[in-house]
């Protein structure tokens, strides 16, 4: 008989790093142990409630006994397209520039392997990023190469070059000048930038910018792919509702790809995605939300002897105490409150803390008391 599987074989646990998270428990148990209970601002999860309209098109399309089709519905690649050209300034988007998929995560660590990358090709990142980036270079045994200035990577081998523009963790957000020169730099050494803009909405300090708008990309989506989510703007992070805009060719042959692999979104999520890129309203009220608790969190955090670097964008503030990050994470468990450590995100991050507006307004109003205290 053949031997029996051994999963501390599996060549893939050699590939990947441990997941970060795990680590974090420790700290969450004692944070939990506050008498007032945990305040979680960890992870970038959504707490508030999904708004009306779209869990009306969720529900309305629940009778959907078929199978869906990987492209989606017309009306979702109508509503994809519109939303390109209507928030990001986007021109001339056609339902071939444009891809649904499943939640973007699943797309950020399967593309290098969709793309058919492997041994010998190289995938860059920012040095300070989320690390989901890291290991779809690892899973395809492409080589992951972090970088601070995408302009100083060498081209050699490099196929993939990702941006994250507003960054997770640190808040930064690329100007339209620094996205240009990349997008032209790439184009010159047949590198496919793919430019994850998950955070694009929440701009507080400087307003985002689009890989796929004409003043960055001359008005030619060759060699550029966004990415975008609705689980931050429209809180929909439990529907994995999330889509791809750009280059017809790389889209039209992940489409193919995708297609055997029956990575579908859910009919009900397509209508329910419809209804999300079709109104505004509800965007600019989560919008307010987070930016009351991030006026609250950052004006205790500074009061509290942190520093601030960054963070004109996006759901997080970047904060340190000019320690290393495992002590902040430790002292501030002592106060019921769990942030996130920044070398979580690289070695570079290890003496700042992630910190999360993906809190309730109560939650937000205890840990302002607490660093207070």
């Amino acid at each position: 008989m053949p031997p029996a599987f051994d999963p501390s074989h599996a060549p893939v646990s050699e590939r990947l790093p441990v997941f970060p998270w795990d680590r974090l428990e420790p700290y969450k148990t004692g944070a939990a142990a506050h008498a007032d209970g945990i305040v979680d601002l960890s992870v970038g999860t959504p707490v508030d409630p999904v708004p009306a309209p779209i869990r009306r098109a969720l529900a309305d399309a629940a009778d959907s006994p078929g199978y869906p089709t990987v492209w989606g519905t017309a009306a979702l690649r109508d509503a994809i397209a519109g939303w390109c050209e209507r928030r990001l300034g986007a021109r001339g988007v056609q339902h071939a520039n444009v891809l649904p998929v499943v939640g973007s995560k699943e797309l950020v660590a399967s593309l290098p392997g969709q793309l058919g990358l492997g041994p010998g090709d190289r995938v860059a990142f920012p040095r300070l990023a989320y690390p989901t980036y890291e290991v779809g270079a690892r899973l395809a045994r492409a080589e992951p190469v972090a970088y601070d200035d995408p302009l100083r990577v060498d081209p050699a081998g490099l196929r993939l070059l990702w941006l994250n523009s507003p960054s997770n963790p640190t808040g930064r957000v690329l100007d339209t000048g620094e996205l240009r020169r990349v997008v032209a730099w790439a184009r010159e050494h047949g590198v496919l930038v793919v430019s994850d803009e998950c955070y694009l909405e929440l701009g507080w300090e400087a307003d985002p910018g689009s890989v796929l708008h004409p003043e960055v990309n001359g008005g030619s989506y060759d060699g550029v792919v966004a990415v975008h989510s609705l689980s931050k703007r429209s809180n929909l992070a439990g529907y994995r509702a999330a889509f791809l805009a750009g280059d017809a060719a790389v889209l039209g042959e992940l489409l193919q790809i995708r297609k055997h692999g029956g990575m579908m979104v859910p009919a009900p999520v397509q209508a329910a995605t419809i209804a999300a890129l079709g109104d505004d309203a509800h965007v600019a009220e989560q919008r307010e939300r987070y930016a009351a608790r991030r006026r609250a969190l950052r004006g205790a955090l500074e009061g509290a002897g942190f520093r601030i670097e960054h963070s004109e964008a996006s759901l997080y503030l970047w904060a340190t105490r000019d320690e290393p990050c495992w002590e902040t994470v430790g002292e501030l468990s002592k106060r019921g409150i769990l942030v996130a450590p920044g070398d979580f995100y690289g070695p570079a991050g290890d003496r700042f803390v992630r910190v999360a507006l993906t809190a309730t307004d109560e939650r937000v109003a205890a840990a302002v008391r607490r660093l207070a205290g």
